[in-house]
């Protein structure tokens, strides 16, 4: 690790040395929806959940056909895996996709050095490296600022239904964002990070979708000036990076936590009914309390445990965001209601 912290292992998954930003995650299951989030791009990802890949690797439960994490790290990797829809063991994915893991690690002592000291540097690195030249090789890398970029798709397409006509702005998004759609029957077509807001207003949608993604809001200012040239004209629901995105378009800032929210218990509260849900998260970037203009946006839910911005809806046009994952995969179905919100936002839409 980058404070000079050294954790030994074993190897599983691909034979390669990585770095990028070490995080962990506190998910009890849904590992494959995990690693192939692509809002894990660039990291190495933990598991504080001590045995993982037991249930092996499915067809069903992909985020991402291509997964970019950096590397894996567990305290048990299961080498057998049972369930009636496993099609591979995790080693065998990881190899396949060319991510290395390592287990046996203490992921408690890992964890405990991440919440005091936050989120830094590491590297996954063979035993016949030495130490010193390890270390050299983590001070001197410097991770990528242009996250979405890696992940975005490059070329729109679409996914056909027979309702509402729906862009989705691919800033990394996960693949249940679309089924969640899909279910409502909505005609989706999927377009790039740095679509203008011309080309989205050309395509004539009844909404547009913000979705999720790696890294700090801040790199992409195309997105921000794309939201401010569609807000007030189609109806927006912006998901975890798309929420920030749609506070900083709107005048609010953002700051990167010290460790971040990744996992499936997160509970928020919805400040009009104090109704409180458990939700899916995976960010490293909030929104920042005191900046929120309350002439043009209210805050609609905060996070229990720190108070965190969870989610944001604009007082005169319509539309609103979240900070974590209402398509719930893996993870809770308590907020799944926000979809069909966005559904009753575009009747409502048409109807004015």
């Amino acid at each position: 690790m980058e404070d000079g912290t050294v954790f030994k292992g074993t190897a599983f998954g691909a034979k390669s040395n990585v770095f990028g930003e070490i995080v962990f995650t506190t998910s009890m299951t849904g590992y494959q929806e995990t690693i192939t989030d692509q809002s894990f791009n660039g990291q190495i990802i933990v598991f504080t959940y001590p045995l993982v890949g037991n249930y092996g690797v499915n067809r069903d439960d992909y985020e991402s056909i291509t997964p970019t994490c950096k590397g894996v790290v567990v305290k048990e990797h299961a080498r057998v895996a049972s369930n009636w829809r496993s099609q591979m063991t995790l080693d065998e994915f990881l190899k396949q996709k060319g991510i290395p893991g390592i287990a046996g690690v203490d992921t408690r002592a890992l964890t405990r050095k991440i919440r005091q000291a936050g989120t830094m540097k590491a590297s996954i690195v063979d035993a016949g490296d030495t130490f010193e030249h390890a270390f050299d090789q983590l001070k001197a890398t410097v991770l990528a600022t242009n996250q979405v970029q890696q992940v975005s798709t490059s070329k729109p397409y679409p996914s056909p239904g027979t309702g509402r006509n729906v862009v989705v702005v691919d800033f990394g998004l996960k693949h249940s964002i679309l089924r969640e759609l899909s279910k409502r029957n909505c005609n989706l077509t999927v377009l790039p990070y740095n679509t203008d807001a011309k080309t989205i207003l050309s395509l004539a949608p009844d909404g547009v979708m913000l979705s999720n993604g790696p890294g700090d809001p801040k790199d992409v200012p195309e997105a921000i000036e794309m939201i401010r040239g569609i807000q007030g004209k189609i109806p927006i629901f912006g998901i975890c990076l798309g929420h920030q995105l749609f506070a900083l378009a709107n005048g609010a800032d953002t700051y990167k936590m010290k460790f971040g929210h990744r996992g499936l218990n997160h509970p928020v509260r919805e400040i009009a009914t104090g109704r409180i849900d458990f939700t899916s998260q995976n960010h490293g970037y909030a929104v920042v309390e005191k900046t929120v203009d309350t002439k043009q946006l209210m805050i609609t839910h905060v996070e229990i445990n720190d108070g965190t911005v969870e989610g944001i809806r604009h007082r005169h046009y319509p539309a609103f965001s979240v900070q974590f994952h209402p398509d719930a995969a893996p993870g809770p179905h308590d907020a799944l209601h926000l979809f069909d919100e966005f559904i009753e936002m575009m009747d409502a839409g048409e109807e004015n």
